[in-house]
């Protein structure tokens, strides 16, 4: 497939995604779109779906080989799991970890947030409870 049909896939597959076209995904992955790509923005459309809380076309994505821990965007996304966190999407997070999330990873290329700091200025309980139970860790308080 030459790389320009590529980039269009891909662009469609992140709106699709964004939009939770589950019909439109299907039809993407078949026609060869990438699940781990990205579009102009760098988003991923793994990411799209987990921020939206699309459970099931995470999971769809996932089974295409959606990488579970790339990040997103510029600068102004972050994981996948991260974003399911920040907004408390407990079944999306559920999904993620499943398929090998890492729970302790920061976004920002280490940087950044946690998925549990994230969940904890949400507040979302439920999320915390599933992130404390997958292994992450609360950061550590600031020695004074």
């Amino acid at each position: 497939m030459n790389r320009r049909r590529q980039k269009k896939l891909s662009r469609r597959l992140v709106s699709a995604a964004t939009f939770g076209d589950s019909s439109q995904i299907d039809a993407l992955l078949r026609a060869g779109a990438d699940p781990g790509t990205v579009d102009t923005e760098g988003t991923t459309p793994l990411y799209a779906a987990s921020v939206h809380g699309a459970t099931g076309n995470v999971l769809r994505l996932l089974a295409a080989g959606a990488p579970p821990d790339t990040e997103s965007g510029r600068g102004t996304e972050g994981t996948p799991l991260c974003g399911a966190a920040c907004w408390g999407h407990v079944e999306t997070v559920r999904a993620l970890l499943a398929h090998g999330a890492d729970p302790r990873l920061r976004e920002d290329h280490g940087t950044g947030r946690s998925p549990l700091e994230w969940a904890m200025a949400g507040p979302h309980p439920e999320t915390i409870d599933v992130l404390l139970a997958a292994g992450a860790q609360p950061a550590a308080p600031a020695v004074t």
